[in-house]
């Protein structure tokens, strides 16, 4: 380790405007600002209601099938020399994580009387766990997605469309994931009064960071009570990083702990190449999509275009409170390639039965840039998603 992580006591962020340090905060249009504020005291009201907690539980329980197991991965533990456990985000409905923060929104969405969501997708699986939603609360969903993605992601679209939801491509820009965020933000700001906006990750402007990231510690408060419950000393938490939803969530509770947490970025093509969707380790503090954090910029601040070879993780930036961590030095972000996720989701495959979503891969293929001597314990993974959706680019570099 490059250097000792330090636990972060009394941890209370983010502050009442919304900044994790000099991160997040809300750089919006002033069409934005009252449907925030309203969106702040609705949630704030439903994290005091016992009633919103209880109903929330009962979705994520009975429709999302929560709690996911803590699994020991025997036979990739004997070949690093250290026990290693999955957490297993993706036996969830809708294959990923993304379901537990629809859920949370929708019921928000409705208790505000919005009859209309919209969302962004990349990978695919937050559109699949808004379009589920929707299909379950009766509302009406349209989903914005880059064209690119649309293709490497077919079976998620198809999925979206089975559910009900529209699936709106983007064909401007990277035709990816910032684009279609872009889309999504110019939708809700032209219909506001009647549509909620989902965002899937920790990224926009206060409350989204802070809620998403509430809405996925459920990660993270299952895994610390499994790991007490089972008497595990957890050495290292490691997890894919995007804009980093599953992360965060994973994280959060750990933050006050001397458990080192890892975060992997897109490495792309590899550190010669200027391919990458490295925000944290590769790019500088900038604004994008109504946050101040970090990303992928020129030196006058035009945002650089992102590559991987997951879609999930195919996006410029990163949550505020990801670059307040990386900042802190509580949270220690590294970078895998695209070549070095497929081997390492082969290596799960082929050694585990599970077949990952290629984002997850990124967090495997960690493993093989951790010092055996540096762990003190179990290496927890956070398995955020499954790899139905990326058999074809799997099959494709068999």
């Amino acid at each position: 380790m490059p250097f000792a992580q330090q636990a972060l006591k009394n941890y209370n962020l983010p502050d009442a405007g919304g900044h994790f340090g000099v991160f997040g905060g809300r750089y919006i249009p002033e069409t934005l600002m009252m449907p925030c504020e309203e969106l702040t005291e609705a949630y704030r009201a439903a994290k005091q209601d016992a009633q919103f907690r209880a109903e929330l539980d009962f979705h994520l329980k009975t429709f999302a099938g929560r709690p996911t197991p803590l699994y020991l991965a025997e036979r990739m533990s004997q070949r690093y020399g250290y026990p290693i456990y999955l957490k297993r985000e993706d036996l969830l409905h809708t294959g990923a994580h993304k379901i537990n923060n629809a859920l949370g929104q929708v019921l928000l969405a409705s208790r505000l009387g919005k009859k209309r969501i919209v969302a962004e997708t990349g990978a695919g699986q937050h559109g699949v766990a808004v379009a589920t939603v929707c299909a379950r609360f009766g509302l009406q969903g349209v989903i914005y997605m880059g064209s690119v993605d649309m293709e490497r992601q077919a079976p998620n679209v198809g999925r979206m469309k089975l559910l009900g939801a529209e699936v709106r491509p983007v064909e401007n820009g990277t035709k990816t994931l910032k684009d279609a965020t872009s889309e999504a933000i110019r939708d809700w700001v032209t219909n506001v009064r009647d549509t909620f906006y989902i965002i899937g990750s920790v990224v926009g402007p206060h409350p989204y960071p802070m809620m998403v990231r509430d809405f996925q510690r459920v990660i993270g408060d299952e895994t610390l009570c499994d790991l007490e419950k089972g008497d595990v000393h957890a050495s290292h938490l490691v997890a894919c990083v995007g804009g980093g939803s599953n992360a965060i969530g994973f994280f959060y509770p750990f933050l006050d702990s001397s458990t080192t947490l890892i975060g992997v970025e897109a490495g792309g093509e590899g550190d010669n190449s200027e391919h990458h969707a490295a925000a944290l380790t590769r790019g500088k503090p900038g604004v994008l999509h109504g946050s101040h954090s970090y990303l992928l910029q020129t030196a006058d601040g035009q945002v650089v275009e992102a590559h991987s070879i997951s879609a999930g993780l195919d996006y410029p930036g990163v949550g505020p409170e990801h670059s307040y961590l990386f900042e802190q030095g509580r949270v220690t972000y590294h970078r895998v390639s695209d070549a070095e996720a497929l081997a390492a989701a082969r290596r799960l495959t082929m050694l585990e039965g599970i077949l990952p979503a290629l984002e997850s891969a990124h967090a495997i293929a960690y493993l093989e840039n951790l010092p055996r001597e540096d762990v003190e314990g179990a290496v927890v993974i956070c398995l955020s998603g499954r790899g139905d959706k990326d058999l074809q680019t799997y099959l494709s570099h068999v």
